[in-house]
Formats: C-alpha cells, sequence, structure tokens
C-alpha cells in the first residue's frame, strides 16, 4: 500500500532512489554525501552505506508500513553526516564559501527529511522523541531550510561574477539576475524566519531553485557536458528543488497520518 502525502514527498523520495542508485553504480559518494576525503578508513564502505541508505529509505518512504522508520533513519542519518562533516568545516575554515555553502545544502536536504518525519512520526516517535515531532519539528526544518536560504543568497553576491556566467545565454541582464536571485533568497529565508508570508516565501525559493535546475544545469548536461562538476552540481540542484517543495508544502499541514485518520 503505498502511502504519499503531497507531489513532494513523491518527488523527493524518488530522488533517494536515484541518489542511491547512483551511489551503488559508482560506488562513490553522491553530492548530499559529500565530502568524505580519500584515504578515510573503509571509504568505499561508506560510500556504499551512504547510497544503500538513500536507495532503501527513498523506497520506505513510498510504502504505507515503513514510512514512519524510513523517515527515522533517512533524517538520523543526514543529522549525523550534518554535524560530522559539515557543521565542523565552519569552525576550521570559516571565511571559505565552500563550508557554508556545503552546510546549507545538507541543511535543505535535513529539513525536507525532518519534515517527512514529522508526517509519518509514530507513536513510537512522539513517545521517545516528542521534541522533533509535531510544531515544533516542523519548526526546527523550517529554521534550518531558512538559514541554508540566506547562505545561498549570500553565495550569489560572494561570487557574482561566476554566477552572472551561469545564466542562460538568450536572457539579458546577466549580472542584474545574478544580483535578483541573490536578493531573492536571503528575502525568503528573513521572511521565513520573521514569520511574515512565510508560506510564499518557502514556495518561491523551492521554485526558483527549479528553475534554476532546468534552465542552468539540465542543458549543460544536455549539450554533452561530463565534467564531473557539472554532474554533481546538477543532480544536487534536483534533489534540492525536492526538498524545497517538501519544505514548503509543510506549509500546508499535510499529514499523512492527520489524512488516514480522516
Amino acid at each position: 500500500m503505498r502511502r504519499i502525502a503531497s507531489v513532494g514527498h513523491a518527488f523527493f523520495a524518488a530522488m533517494m532512489i536515484a541518489l542511491g542508485v547512483i551511489g551503488l553504480v559508482t560506488g562513490d559518494f553522491t553530492p548530499v554525501w559529500q565530502p568524505l576525503l580519500k584515504g578515510v578508513p573503509a571509504h568505499a564502505g561508506l560510500a556504499y552505506l551512504t547510497a544503500f541508505i538513500s536507495l532503501v529509505c527513498g523506497v520506505g518512504l513510498f510504502v504505507e508500513r515503513t514510512a514512519a522508520i524510513a523517515a527515522r533513519v533517512l533524517l538520523a542519518s543526514l543529522v549525523l553526516w550534518f554535524v560530522l562533516l559539515r557543521v565542523p568545516a565552519i569552525f576550521t575554515a570559516p571565511t571559505a564559501q565552500d563550508s557554508w555553502s556545503g552546510c546549507g545544502e545538507t541543511a535543505v536536504i535535513v529539513a525536507a527529511a525532518w519534515v517527512l518525519y514529522v508526517w509519518f512520526a509514530a507513536d513510537w516517535d512522539e513517545r521517545r522523541a516528542g521534541f522533533a515531532t509535531g510544531e515544533r519539528g516542523l519548526r526546527i526544518a523550517r529554521v534550518l531550510y531558512a538559514l541554508s536560504m540566506i547562505v545561498f543568497g549570500e553565495a550569489h553576491f560572494r561570487y557574482i561574477n561566476e554566477t552572472a556566467g551561469l545564466v542562460p545565454a538568450w536572457l539579458p541582464f546577466h549580472l542584474g539576475w545574478a544580483y535578483f536571485t541573490g536578493a531573492a533568497f536571503v528575502a525568503a529565508g528573513i521572511a521565513m524566519l520573521a514569520g511574515v508570508w512565510a508560506r510564499l516565501a518557502a514556495a518561491l525559493s523551492a521554485a526558483q531553485m527549479g528553475v534554476f535546475t532546468l534552465l542552468v544545469w539540465v542543458p549543460i548536461v544536455a549539450s554533452g557536458s561530463r565534467e564531473a562538476f557539472q554532474l554533481s552540481e546538477t543532480i544536487l540542484s534536483f534533489v534540492l528543488t525536492a526538498a524545497g517543495w517538501v519544505v514548503a508544502e509543510s506549509y500546508r499541514n499535510v499529514s499523512s497520518r492527520a489524512a488516514n485518520r480522516r
């Protein structure tokens, strides 16, 4: 029996399955589970483990009986990865944009997993991890997402010329679009933190990531590019869009358990 809470839920679960397949085929870490330097003990084993987690949890999110467990395992894995590998980079290299951007990217995916965890939380979760469920859990997820939008916007400003260079050639005012999209991310993050038009801000930020994916990365890959960076960014952009969609839908009070009770 399928258990689909929303379109965003289905999209995000499908992206997790795709990441798992890619990881198992390549035997390396997919963009969501980076970075982990070569030479780290059990590097290959960890790569396959993260791919397996993505695949199994993605499938589990589609199944009625396993949705709660899948959301729980996926969230716990992503939070662990975030705390152990992303957050420390901010302290070891606080001036490096990669430290903040990497942290923001993972935080967006953690936020989506957290929303799904709240939606599918079983009685076991509510008894033992009540702080992470319900409205409190949703607030944590939304704050993580909002802060990430501010980080993304700041990255646009810091690398304004590089961002402008990614704007499709057929669009005019490349520099203007770079500034506009950066400001839009920052504004969305602030609006969500302030609770002012938060739902609209979340939806528009997710839409902006989706448009960026379709207008920038998809044409690059479709043109035949096989550069590892561009392929990685394309995959990551799809996942971030799916994650943003889930967070935006959290403002609609979508709840599988409530729907089932009704």
